[in-house]
């Protein structure tokens, strides 16, 4: 709830300005943003790197892609293979947490019935040795993950098959230029909508979901982290990674515009839109995380890593 804060302050004074200030050169110039730096030679240079940098944001984005295709396809299975701890498990996989649970009053761990912990409002102490079977099937199925970075593992072929589709759709809207992507857009801007609306309604009716989201923005929201310098940091960096600025791939599509195109209206709503969604997407995910929470006996705080999903 603490971070919305400097969110909107960056969206408002780095965000928005620097999206209306690409949008109007591409479409002014109507030149990619290598040819755009003719107008100062000397930062031809930023126009190389904002390619360098969308071609290798490109690649990790279509392997994310490629998990997702996976995912997909994996879930069409009339059992969820991660629901629950098969054979590619080992001992500290359970499913849930059990009847009983460890938890500290006046001081001293005691272990009580978990519904009486729900009941007071307490928190079970957090098991370090149990993993929930969706981070391990993450772990030993999709990534067939190796011990290290010294040790490169096998080629997964499921996931190389997956990476070629996702390299295949990109291609495949490409294939015209902006007409194709265009047209293409008109799904991919709308259709996750429609996922993060029924994630949204189905996170809000797990147990533990209320948690989450007091977590996300309520009583548990820590004001405090305003005084945090990294706070801000990590707000402003968000902003620029959602909005893209910087990239050259605003100018790049602006450059197609009209010369007369309104693009200081559609900075405004872009950018707008483009947070409330981040907005509403905390509260679809904050929900879910309240829920596995409740179910592996943990915090929100604990569920949480910086970065990722700890047990997915």
């Amino acid at each position: 709830g603490a971070f919305l804060i400097p969110y909107t302050i960056m969206l408002a004074f780095a965000g928005l300005p620097m999206f209306f200030l690409e949008c109007s050169i591409g479409q002014f110039a109507s030149l990619g943003p290598i040819a755009v730096w003719r107008i100062v030679p000397l930062f031809q240079g930023v126009g190389v790197t904002m390619v360098l940098i969308s071609g290798m944001v490109s690649i990790y984005y279509n392997v994310i892609v490629a998990y997702s295709l996976y995912y997909l396809f994996a879930s069409f299975n009339s059992y969820l293979p991660w629901a629950e701890c098969f054979h590619w498990a080992d001992s500290k996989c359970r499913n849930e947490i059990s009847g009983f649970c460890n938890v500290t009053i006046n001081n001293a761990m005691v272990t009580v019935n978990v519904s009486w912990v729900n009941a007071n409002n307490l928190t079970c102490i957090a098991d370090e040795n149990s993993e929930l079977p969706s981070k391990q099937y993450w772990e030993k199925v999709t990534l067939q993950q190796s011990s290290g970075l010294d040790e490169t593992g096998k080629v997964v072929w499921y996931l190389v098959l997956c990476l070629l589709l996702a390299w295949i759709i990109t291609v495949a809207s490409l294939s015209k230029g902006i007409q194709s992507s265009g047209k293409v857009v008109y799904f991919t801007a709308l259709f996750p909508y429609v996922v993060l609306i029924i994630l949204l309604i189905r996170g809000a009716t797990l147990e533990g979901a209320r948690d989450g989201i007091e977590y996300y923005i309520g009583q548990q929201s820590d004001i405090s982290k305003l005084a945090d310098g990294e706070v801000w940091r990590d707000a402003a960096t968000q902003i620029f990674y959602s909005l893209s600025v910087a990239w050259g791939g605003l100018i790049a599509l602006s450059s197609y515009n009209k010369f007369s195109n309104n693009c200081y209206l559609d900075s405004i709503v872009v950018c707008v839109i483009n947070c409330l969604t981040s907005v509403l997407a905390g509260f679809a995910i904050f929900s879910i995380l309240g829920h596995m929470a409740f179910v592996s006996g943990k915090k929100v705080s604990q569920v949480v890593e910086e970065g990722k999903i700890v047990i997915n």
